[in-house]
């Protein structure tokens, strides 16, 4: 709805205003609100909920000011995400954000046809979310990280850190439809390597401290946790595990080695989420999702903790370190 100016004409021979109401038209529009999707808590989705800000801030909305938002979150249960997502929906929200990966995005994505979607995805034409990365198309938008193609290296990076390990699991998410494809690449990283990849599975809390319990009966000398917002909400488990079982671990984020973790590779997960919150800004003012093409990462961040590594009995290769991003003391 556009605004309008109107003026108004005072009689001099008034003895009393009289108060119009405005025509319809002339209402102004309530602030719009933006559905926030999100697979875990609030506490480990700070991060990004301070980077998506900062973006939304760019375009000019600030929470609380010009713009509401409404939050879902899911607590690591995937099967609550389409009854979350269909709410938001009947709130009418403006914008629906799924910055949370493909499990959100599926949920925004069957819950509406027609409510403007910004999602982030690991492989966004793979999962079928857009036709196509120049031109999604439809109500969807957002970043694709390219996740099944940086498995394989993270693999082959811990390969390099643990040269010694024969065997290297990869913990996946029980509850998560990872592509065979993904599994299938990063056992062609291991086979030349003669290294065995044996393949983890864990959906909840107590299924990762189980996987992790297993790898000394497989004698898993290192670990590759796969790119899972699950695994993301529970990073602060998941590096407490790697330092009790004294498993080198690589992730996908910078956050689990801030916090302990031994290394990560991976794009920023704070330019990600402040690119989806400039998305999210630039709907609401007028612009079309499926116009707005999906982007993809250019850069990816290698970071290494030593103070994790030296508590591990490791020492880290001069060809890693130079190629490091940003090495934690």
């Amino acid at each position: 709805m556009r605004r309008r100016e109107f003026s108004t004409l005072l009689c001099g021979a008034a003895t009393a205003s009289t108060v119009w109401p405005l025509p319809l038209g002339a209402q102004q529009k309530a602030t719009p609100v933006i559905g926030w999707l999100g697979i875990s808590t609030p506490g480990p989705s700070a991060p990004s909920l301070a980077a998506f800000r900062h973006g939304l801030n760019e375009i000019g909305y600030v929470e609380g000011q010009n713009v509401a938002i409404e939050y879902r979150w899911a607590e690591g249960r995937y099967n609550r995400l389409p009854a979350l997502a269909a709410d938001l929906v009947d709130r009418r929200v403006d914008v629906l954000v799924a910055s949370s990966g493909d499990p959100a995005a599926y949920a925004a994505k069957n819950a509406t046809s027609t409510i403007p979607i910004v999602f982030t995805s690991g492989d966004a034409v793979g999962y079928g979310f857009v036709a196509s990365l120049a031109r999604p198309g439809g109500n969807l938008t957002g970043l694709s990280f390219l996740n099944p193609e940086l498995n394989p290296k993270r693999f082959e990076l811990l390969s390099e850190l643990v040269p010694q390990a024969k065997v290297i699991a990869l913990l996946v998410n029980a509850n998560s439809s990872s592509p065979e494809h993904m599994f299938r690449a990063v056992q062609e990283a291991a086979r030349p390597k003669g290294v065995q990849l044996d393949i983890l599975k864990a959906g909840t809390e107590s299924e990762i401290d189980a996987a992790f319990a297993s790898l000394v009966q497989r004698q898993a000398g290192a670990l590759v946790v796969s790119s899972d917002p699950f695994f993301y909400g529970r990073r602060e488990q998941l590096v407490a595990l790697a330092a009790h079982h004294t498993v080198p671990t690589i992730y996908e984020w910078r956050q689990f080695v801030v916090e302990g973790g031994l290394t990560s590779y991976g794009a920023s997960i704070t330019a990600v989420n402040r690119q989806v919150g400039i998305y999210a800004g630039k709907i609401l003012k007028g612009a079309k999702p499926g116009e707005l093409p999906v982007l993809q990462p250019t850069t990816f961040e290698l970071v290494i903790n030593l103070k994790t590594a030296k508590a591990l009995g490791l020492t880290i290769p001069a060809s890693i370190l130079s190629r490091a991003d940003e090495v934690i003391e």
